[in-house]
């Protein structure tokens, strides 16, 4: 990574860790920015990994912040994002976090009926009025995305059919709110751009039918993102370009109808997913009944995305030794953590050197999104792994690795006699 090699950053900063390469980071994001239609805002969803650095990074660049939970709007902050460019969106928001939106007027994006009525409880206490925008259900579904969640039963938003009778009421029942616009998030990982255009097109629509049903002045209309990134064998990656080709003409149609409508994708996974790489060391090389095994000192508890989980098939991430220059994959070998369990396995038969032995270094490459923080990091009491961000050249720790005596601190004994 720019000149770095990931076995130098192991070798000063230990193992398992994480690295991420600032500039692969900025490639991405300039690669929709810098074709997507003006009116469109990138907002970086934190979920994809909360580091507060890599938050500041895309900030630069000029993405906003979607954040879901009182930390990630904290971090947020931290990284310099202004209030008018974060939403907090969550199924089950607390009233602790409304009251922080509200306070700080952060929009919110409302999720039921029931959030919807102590979000202007909680505003018309504090003598303020609520920015919210409402999450919204389809009716209709779009097919290709590696997770759904809209267009059937789900805990996500409000469904189409409950807004379209709500009617112009639903502004009036909830005086301190006001209804600013709409969302609907329809899936991830979509790797086909005419996918995620049908889609686009669709929540535009139903954007503006719900607009003129509820009697809403649309100012955002946040047609979600869900942008994947191609992990396996058999996927290709997106094409910006020829996705915005397809994008940018809906865009238009609709700004030119609400010229002063704010519209917004959420981008995660495909703005971080290309530029990290798990990297572990091996401590033990093992054969058991005709297959090899090398046990590292990370895995699942650290990359729980590389175990499969949801897939019938086990697949793996892209994985390569790091450390030795030259030497050949010629050996099918099972990759496995030190966790006690037969599902801590970050790849089953995959091709490296046959001569891998402990103190080799491998890398899960395609790890910039979903790793550490979508994880049971604290299983067997592991702990969270360091974090280093390669950025104009150097190696910068973004996160410290959890010591033992740290992770003990918030717990308390209690003395128990005999």
């Amino acid at each position: 990574m720019q000149g770095v090699t990931i076995n130098e950053i192991v070798e000063r900063f230990g193992s398992p860790l994480y690295v991420y390469d600032a500039d692969v980071i900025s490639r991405q994001f300039h690669s929709l920015r810098d074709r997507l239609h003006p009116a469109v805002e990138m907002f970086f969803s934190l979920k994809a990994n909360p580091n507060v650095s890599i938050c500041a990074l895309l900030h630069s660049l000029g993405a906003r912040a979607e954040v879901s939970s009182l930390a990630e709007l904290l971090t947020a902050q931290r990284a310099g994002v202004p209030g008018e460019q974060i939403m907090f969106l969550g199924p089950g928001k607390s009233r602790t976090e409304i009251e922080s939106c509200v306070k700080e007027d952060i929009t919110l994006i409302c999720e039921s009926f029931g959030e919807l009525a102590l979000i202007d409880e909680t505003a018309a206490g504090l003598g303020r009025t609520a920015r919210v925008v409402l999450r919204v259900n389809p009716s209709f579904a779009v097919k290709g995305g590696g997770l759904t969640m809209g267009g059937k039963p789900r805990q996500f938003g409000i469904d189409q059919e409950a807004l379209e009778a709500a009617g112009p009421q639903l502004a009036e029942r909830h005086p301190a709110v006001r209804l600013i616009g709409f969302q609907a998030y329809m899936g991830t990982r979509f790797l086909t751009e005419d996918v995620i255009a049908a889609n686009t097109g669709q929540i535009l629509a139903l954007a503006e039918d719900l607009a003129a049903r509820l009697g809403i002045d649309p100012q955002i209309v946040d047609v979600g993102g869900g942008l994947g990134v191609a992990y396996f064998s058999g996927e290709r990656d997106l094409d910006p370009a020829a996705l915005v080709d397809l994008l940018n003409p809906l865009f238009a149609d609709f700004r030119a109808r609400h010229p002063q409508t704010r519209l917004v994708m959420e981008l995660g996974r495909f703005l971080l997913g290309h530029s990290g790489v798990y990297a572990v060391r091996v401590r033990y090389v093992k054969e058991s009944m005709g297959e090899r095994f090398a046990v590292a000192d990370g895995g699942t508890n650290h990359h729980m995305a590389a175990v499969g989980i949801g897939s019938f098939v086990k697949r793996n991430f892209p994985m390569r030794l790091l450390n030795r220059a030259g030497a050949q994959p010629a050996a099918k070998w099972n990759v496995a953590g030190p966790l006690c369990t037969p599902n801590d396995t970050l790849g089953k038969a995959v091709e490296l050197p046959a001569d891998l032995r402990p103190g080799d270094v491998i890398g899960v490459e395609r790890s910039g999104a979903y790793g550490p923080t979508a994880s049971p990091v604290y299983f067997l009491s592991h702990g969270y792994p360091a974090e280093v961000l390669v950025h104009d050249g150097r190696a910068l720790l973004i996160r410290a690795r959890d010591e033992a005596d740290a992770m003990l601190g918030p717990q308390i004994l209690h003395e128990f006699g005999h």
